[in-house]
């Protein structure tokens, strides 16, 4: 099945990514999915976005945006699927729990708050 996103959701998503940089906090996924109003499948949608959202910022050599989208739950981390998809783009390896990945998160979000993105087309 494939998930799409509309342009106004994703617009909504660079833009709530950009507000959370420039703030300098975290996103929960379910904060989220309730401030871009997404239709279900919400965290479907979500997921296909930030993936492509991370594989973009990656092919142009930029700190993964992404990395500020984390659960709600005690880890305060991305879900297992970020990690998978980080490592597809080579950006990380390793264990997808534990110290390396939540050390790797951290220096990647701390990467990301101090980037300065170009405008989207």
């Amino acid at each position: 099945m494939s998930v799409r996103i509309t342009r106004q959701h994703y617009d909504a998503l660079l833009t709530a990514l950009d507000d959370a940089r420039r703030q300098r906090h975290l996103l929960t996924y379910r904060a989220l999915i309730e401030r871009l109003a997404l239709p279900a499948p919400a965290m479907q949608t979500l997921t296909a976005a930030l993936e492509h959202l991370a594989a973009l910022d990656a092919q142009a050599d930029r700190p993964l945006r992404s990395s500020l989208v984390i659960s709600q739950g005690a880890s305060r981390l991305p879900r297992t699927g970020y990690f998978d998809c980080v490592t597809r783009l080579g950006r990380f390896s390793g264990p997808t729990d534990g110290v390396a990945a939540a050390s790797w998160h951290a220096a990647e979000v701390a990467r990301v708050f101090e980037f300065d993105y170009p405008p989207e087309h």
